[in-house]
């Protein structure tokens, strides 16, 4: 009568009472995982007396697991036959294997079972196993994934150094990602080329305030042929101001920084952007092979252009 009362009641009990829903995710986890390690192989029948017994849970919580691994795909419900383990990616796995094998190309199986169907079926092998995982339970997989993903990466930059792989091909072959973007993007894509901000030596401070408040706190100092020879900024004004009241008749090649940062057109973004951060600057002038100022690169327009 007990055992009838407990049929009755235990399915209604576990949807209300708390804890009930967690216990058969916990029992699903543990089937899940012998799924994985193939302890229950594809199509094997779900004895539930048995493997009710074997995870020393009642049949409850076992049959709400197996009503969730079968919403995965990893348990299939047959009518009036009960339920076996599901066996979805074989025919997808043979289907690429076979293509791989037409077109002539090798396959290399990172696996943690020699045993298992690509294992089988591939040129080479590479056994990914692990004694144990770090889940304390041993049912999640943990050290396993991170042994898959740590041969992954190995092997990828293997291939890479063999290969001669440089980042002019990674950006050719992925133009439009972010990674792309950085290593595609140049100075000339980004700099000002028009109405520049620049004086000759002898202009004064008084035209130079003016120009640094336009053209957002930066000005190159060239002389007569073009060449840069300074650049004066905002915070070199900011200096001045601190140290002299009267300071609009005094030329700006007094003020200027006789040894200032600049970049080429050719440069990647990424560079520039580092060598602004590095040196604390929001512009610098973009030089020609002459030296002559062609341009005017900004921090801000190069963040906004993706180059980091």
């Amino acid at each position: 009568m007990s055992s009838e009362i407990a049929r009755i009641v235990e399915p209604a009990a576990s949807a209300i009472l708390p804890g009930g829903g967690r216990k058969g995710a916990a029992v699903a986890e543990r089937i899940r995982e012998m799924i994985i390690q193939d302890e229950l192989p594809p199509g094997a029948p779900i004895r539930e007396r048995a493997l009710a017994e074997r995870l020393q849970v009642s049949r409850t919580p076992l049959r709400e697991a197996i009503k969730i691994l079968s919403t995965e795909g990893l348990v299939e419900v047959q009518p009036h036959r009960g339920a076996v383990v599901a066996n979805p990616s074989n025919e997808e796995l043979r289907g690429l294997v076979e293509y791989f094998s037409r077109m002539g190309v090798q396959l290399i199986a990172m696996t943690g079972r020699r045993s298992s169907t690509l294992a089988r079926q591939a040129s080479y092998v590479i056994d990914c196993g692990v004694d144990e995982e770090a889940c304390p339970h041993d049912l999640a997989p943990t050290s396993s994934t991170t042994a898959a993903m740590a041969m992954g990466d190995a092997l990828a930059v293997a291939l890479l150094r063999r290969r001669g792989f440089t980042p002019d091909d990674f950006a050719r072959l992925h133009p439009a990602g972010a990674l792309g973007r950085r290593l595609l993007l140049k100075v000339r894509d980004v700099m000002l080329t028009e109405d520049l901000p620049i004086l000759p030596p002898e202009a004064t401070m008084r035209r130079a305030v003016v120009l640094l408040a336009e053209k957002r706190g930066t000005i190159a100092v060239t002389d007569e042929g073009g060449e840069l020879i300074g650049v004066l900024t905002s915070g070199d004004l900011t200096r001045l101001m601190e140290k002299r009241e009267a300071f609009f008749d005094v030329p700006v090649s007094e003020v200027m920084n006789p040894q200032p940062k600049w970049t080429r057109p050719d440069e990647l973004g990424a560079a520039a952007v580092g060598l602004m951060e590095r040196h604390g600057i929001m512009a610098m002038p973009v030089l020609d092979d002459n030296r002559r100022v062609v341009g005017m690169v900004h921090l801000h327009d190069l963040m906004r252009a993706g180059a980091i």
